[in-house]
């Protein structure tokens, strides 16, 4: 395989040329250090910011089983603190989504100094496109997904008396939200594979069986129903996001030579 060897962050890039030196295994701990405590600092934030509206942000996030829900029925708790955990939940969840473009950007200044300068100019589209499929994924399974989940599962269980708790919801559906935003990312993890010449157009076509095989196994996972119609809402989407990441291996993956120097995929 042609291209450049791997290199942990930092080990080639640098803010004013090609090549920096060389950071140790404790430099790379300490840079990562840093990173996690700027995503802990930034998620606290918005989770503080978010906490006086977590109400109206839980009414909002209810709304897929209110509208399956018999008129004036409300979701149950169990116990006194209940409320109170879900709304701190609830918060961190909103926190997350609100910090996701300064998450990223810390996740990209890791990885930045294991860039080639040209690389490294890609910052704003990295930063730009990863939040967007990141609340595409989330907004996904709040408005499609899970609605189909809740209906599945009250259907299955119209002949009993309909008790649904706030922490069994909300475990559910957050859960739900954050792998489908997780799962969105695969066209810019696919970009970056094929940016440093791991993988061609040519490789996930042809890899293209089994990642289907692989995609209705994570759909399985993520799907909190055994039913395969509602594994397919999970399913299709990514394998849509695979044969888009194939487009855009296609389009900016790192060319490779054959022996007679003509670029080949």
């Amino acid at each position: 395989m042609s291209g450049r060897t791997a290199e942990l962050p930092g080990q080639n890039g640098g803010e004013g040329g090609d090549e920096l030196p060389r950071m140790t295994l404790i430099e790379h701990l300490e840079e990562l250090r840093r990173r996690l405590i700027n995503i802990i600092a930034a998620v606290f934030v918005a989770f503080l910011a978010c906490w006086y509206f977590a109400p109206a942000i839980f009414h909002w996030l209810e709304i897929p089983i209110l509208e399956y829900l018999p008129k004036g029925e409300k979701l149950a708790f169990t116990g006194l603190v209940d409320p109170f955990m879900l709304y701190i939940k609830v918060a961190l969840l909103a926190g997350i989504f609100f910090a996701s473009p300064i998450i990223l950007w810390q996740i990209w200044l890791f990885l930045r100094p294991g860039l080639y300068k040209h690389e490294r100019r890609m910052a704003a589209p990295f930063i730009i496109f990863t939040t967007i499929f990141f609340l595409s994924g989330g907004y996904f399974g709040y408005r499609i997904a899970f609605p189909m989940v809740v209906r599945f599962l009250l259907n299955v269980g119209s002949g009993f008396r309909q008790v649904v708790t706030i922490e069994n919801y909300f475990s559910m559906m957050s859960k739900t939200l954050l792998g489908l935003g997780l799962v969105f990312e695969l066209p810019i993890f696919i970009f970056f594979l094929a940016r440093i010449g791991l993988v061609t157009p040519r490789q996930l076509l042809r890899w293209f069986r089994w990642a289907v095989l692989l995609i209705f196994i994570i759909a399985a996972i993520i799907t909190p129903t055994p039913d395969i119609a509602t594994q397919s809402v999970f399913a299709l989407p990514m394998i849509g996001l695979y044969l888009l990441g194939v487009l855009i291996a296609w389009l900016f993956g790192k060319k490779r030579r054959n022996d007679e120097g003509a670029d080949v995929s």
